[in-house]
């Protein structure tokens, strides 16, 4: 067992996954959690999110004694910041959760301790968290080690990217990045590549902008075809033929807490310059309403051929395929939109939920005496193959 002490502010998606692969490596960690709830469910060896294999290790490293929950962080070698980082007004980075969280450890913080920011930031947020630990310490300038290091992974995937895939980690300095590498060393089995905090913080932008830009193409790409009458599916896997295009698959919009927020994160600082990125953005975004009235339009021509409203079935609430995840799900605005409007007859299918204290789901099993119209919103794998007495609507691939 391992003499270095972690601890990990913020247990929710990334920050629990991560302690708990820390911990399995004979590490002890103290995770820090504002919700109290959450701490006493992780104390009991449990877990209060859905990840495939998540809970067998914190149950494993909870009972060895290697991992623990808490509300306020005790003294530590290595502590690592792992909260959210929300909007607040026009798409404007909140860093208030990371500030608080640096703050709650200022005074804990010793010679030659590692603080890690893995909160995707704004550009410079390493730097500002750094001149906020110094206004209260100034004599730990040059005295511990700073660094940004993004996480890379996929849900329903957590613990197996956190170990494999390569990290970027940026220190404030040279020797900061060295000793985070060292630090990362212990769990992490993909490649460790060493840079700035500036350009790791942009790193994890880019990558998600990319993306959001890919996925844009191909749902502007949609809304096209749809208007020009061209079976937009057909199309993209003719295209995908010619060896140097590869062109993504439309949905109903853009989801989760990175694709459709990062991005938003250069905007706000580069607004003049992140051309291509805002449109991408507004383009994912603007899908999403696409979706909302192409339903609105063919329930309105239902009604006047059958002088009734239809039975509208919505196929799928989770940001993306075989998940349960909700967080900026662009097929969940679409039933909200709906439900919100109070005419329409829905029935909202999940799958991935066995129940929801929210939403009243019904069993997609069961649709075909009841649905007049069935929309696909997410591709989810359950999906595949079904084969309704109802007008379909794919707005994501399953019927291709």
């Amino acid at each position: 067992m391992s003499d270095l002490k972690v601890v990990m502010m913020g247990l929710g998606y990334i920050g629990l996954p991560t302690a708990a692969l820390i911990a399995s490596r004979g590490i002890k960690v103290q995770g820090i959690d504002v919700n109290k709830s959450v701490v006493d469910i992780i104390n009991e060896g449990k877990i209060h999110i859905v990840e495939p294999a998540l809970d067998g290790l914190v149950k494993h490293v909870v009972e060895r004694g290697l991992l623990r929950a808490s509300t306020t962080p005790e003294t530590a070698d290595v502590y690592l910041i792992a909260v959210p980082t929300p909007f607040k007004g026009d798409h404007q980075p909140d860093l208030k959760y990371v500030e608080s969280a640096t703050r709650m450890i200022i005074s804990k913080l010793k010679e030659g301790d590692l603080f890690i920011i893995e909160s995707t930031s704004p550009v410079g947020t390493t730097d500002k968290m750094a001149q906020i630990i110094f206004e209260e310490r100034s004599e730990l300038k040059g005295k511990i080690h700073i660094a940004y290091c993004p996480e890379r992974v996929l849900p329903g995937k957590v613990i197996y990217e956190l170990e494999h895939n390569d990290r970027v980690i940026g220190g404030l300095d040279e020797q900061s990045t060295k000793v985070a590498q060292d630090f990362y060393r212990h769990f992490v089995k993909g490649e460790l590549h060493g840079t700035n905090a500036k350009t790791a913080e942009m790193c994890k932008l880019v990558e998600n902008s990319s993306r959001d830009v890919s996925i844009a193409f191909a749902n502007e790409l949609s809304m096209i075809c749809d208007k020009a009458g061209i079976n937009v599916w057909e199309l993209i896997n003719l295209a995908n033929k010619h060896p140097r295009v590869n062109i993504l698959q439309p949905g109903t919009g853009v989801g989760g807490h990175c694709i459709a927020v990062d991005p938003w994160f250069i905007v706000s600082e580069f607004e003049k310059e992140a051309i291509i990125i805002r449109n991408a953005r507004e383009i994912n975004n603007y899908k999403t309403e696409w979706v909302i009235e192409k339903i609105k339009s063919t329930a309105l021509q239902f009604e006047l051929d059958n002088n009734r409203m239809p039975i509208i079935a919505l196929m799928g609430l989770a940001f993306k395929p075989d998940i349960d995840d909700l967080r900026e799900s662009p097929a969940l605005q679409v039933a909200e939109t709906l439900l919100a409007e109070n005419k329409y007859h829905l029935l909202l299918v999940e799958p991935n939920l066995e129940k929801s204290d929210k939403y009243d789901l019904s069993d997609y099993e069961k649709l075909n005496r009841d649905a007049d119209i069935v929309a696909y919103l997410v591709a989810h794998k359950e999906f595949r193959g079904c084969q309704f007495e109802a007008l379909e609507l794919d707005f994501c691939g399953v019927k291709k």
